[in-house]
């Protein structure tokens, strides 16, 4: 894990300026390559191709990748072939090209147990050399075993979007306790003005979209699933009293929800706030981005903040990362040479073509004044401020079921594939089970899964 330097901590927090690095690392970048041990890209690769599944579909993004691998092949040789696939169907895409024996050099991965499984089965090759060139934010690096096999570009973090018009018309603030969450729901609930028909969407089904929005609340309260030791202890006397009071509170906050929230998943979180059927919703800056390219007037319009726990001691967002891995082929050399080049070259550029939600995880592309032109950063500067304090105040939790644990480790990949805590929400909400027997059960799946 990274380690966060009081100059960092200045960076993100927008006091320090743009350092002499940035003016001049622009020259001899060949040579800046080479010192640390990295090879700059060779010039007139004949017929070397490159193959790079990108799992960032939209028109922006995929314009962004395809100039790059344009440019590439313009100054090395090197072509680069992209192909895209929506980021839920990147793993098993990489899996099929290993199957039929050409294997793709970099992929696309959004979940770390996937990049764990392929490392731990020797279809990766580490990238501890460009990994180590940057300063990288906390939470963001999860090496096996001393190795990093995964570059991560943004922090993809989720959180509240809420309708701040409506806030503001009312004299509403962020919640600050799961009280206020309450309380702000019911006052914008209605059919007057100022009102919506519903507070907010929270998917509670067996799927991604529940792992990925709905439990922020619950790491804000202090529950973790495992301790040091790999021990479950999610019906431990302490955290199942935790785990407890989030469950009630969740199916509370049933009443300010659409019906059927079991069917609920990725087109409501997005679709019922943009057509004012819900007044917030769980989720990332890509809201506001697409909002801002199709309803610009609507973007202004939406603030954010932190899941609170139950009485405001602590705040928390879901973790969720996207990432690029290089795999074990042929072409793994000029698979590494092409993703640090791209990492100094066009990476920024990337992340422009969705500025708000690909949230920058090394630390010096705050600083670097490419980064800091694009117009939306200043526009929607109390959301990305709020990114910021994420990384830089340790007491804001950034957790997910898939990195629960003491260290990176396929079990708790495997207990996010498992489903095993949105089945605890089901049996409460849908099931009206008690608190202890639905943790209970979600424990004792755990349990079985970790140790398979």
């Amino acid at each position: 894990m990274s380690k966060l330097t009081d100059k960092n901590r200045k960076l993100l927090s927008g006091t320090a300026g743009s350092s002499r690095r940035t003016v001049i690392k622009g020259l001899g970048a060949a040579a800046g390559a080479a010192a640390i041990g990295l090879h700059a890209p060779f010039v007139h690769s004949a017929d070397k191709t490159i193959r790079f599944l990108n799992g960032e579909p939209s028109a922006e993004s995929v314009r962004a990748m395809r100039f790059a691998a344009a440019q590439y092949e313009k100054e090395t040789g090197t072509k680069v072939q992209m192909d895209t696939v929506p980021a839920g169907k990147a793993y098993e895409k990489v899996q099929a090209s290993i199957k039929s024996g050409r294997p793709y050099d970099i992929a696309t991965l959004i979940f770390v147990g996937d990049v764990l499984i392929l490392a731990g089965e020797g279809k990766l090759v580490p990238i501890n050399d460009i990994i180590k060139k940057y300063d990288w934010g906390p939470r963001i690096l999860f090496p096996m075993k001393g190795d990093n096999f995964w570059y991560p570009y943004d922090y993809n973090l989720c959180w509240i979007n809420c309708r701040q018009d409506l806030y503001d018309a009312k004299g509403l603030k962020a919640p600050g306790d799961w009280a206020g969450m309450m309380s702000n729901l019911g006052a914008l609930q209605g059919d007057g003005d100022g009102q919506l028909p519903y507070g907010i969407v929270h998917p509670i089904g067996s799927n991604g979209a529940t792992n990925y929005t709905a439990f922020g609340y619950m790491w804000a309260n202090g529950v973790h699933l495992f301790d040091d030791n790999w021990k479950v202890v999610l019906d431990s006397p302490e955290i199942a009293a935790k785990a407890g009071e989030y469950l009630d509170f969740m199916a509370e906050m049933t009443k300010y929800m659409p019906p059927a929230p079991a069917q609920a998943g990725w087109p409501n979180l997005v679709g019922d706030f943009q057509t004012d059927k819900i007044s917030h919703t769980p989720g990332t800056g890509r809201l506001i981005d697409t909002m801002n390219v199709r309803m610009p007037d609507r973007a202004a319009n939406v603030g954010a903040f932190l899941f609170p726990s139950k009485g405001g001691e602590s705040f928390a967002v879901n973790h969720g990362y996207d990432g690029w891995v290089v795999l074990d082929t042929a072409m793994s050399d000029e698979a590494l040479r092409f993703l640090e080049w791209f990492s100094d070259e066009h990476l920024i550029n990337f992340l422009h073509t969705s500025p708000v939600h690909y949230q920058p995880t090394r630390l010096d592309i705050y600083e670097d004044p490419r980064w800091q032109a694009h117009p939306a950063l200043e526009q929607f500067k109390r959301i990305t401020d709020m990114q910021k304090q994420v990384l830089s105040d340790k007491k804001i939790i950034i957790r997910s079921i898939d990195t629960e644990g003491p260290e990176p480790d396929v079990r708790a990949g495997k207990v996010f594939r498992s489903y095993a805590l949105p089945e605890m929400l089901q049996n409460k909400i849908l099931k009206g089970m008690s608190n202890a027997d639905c943790i209970t059960t979600a424990a004792n799946k755990i349990r079985e899964i970790a140790a398979g």
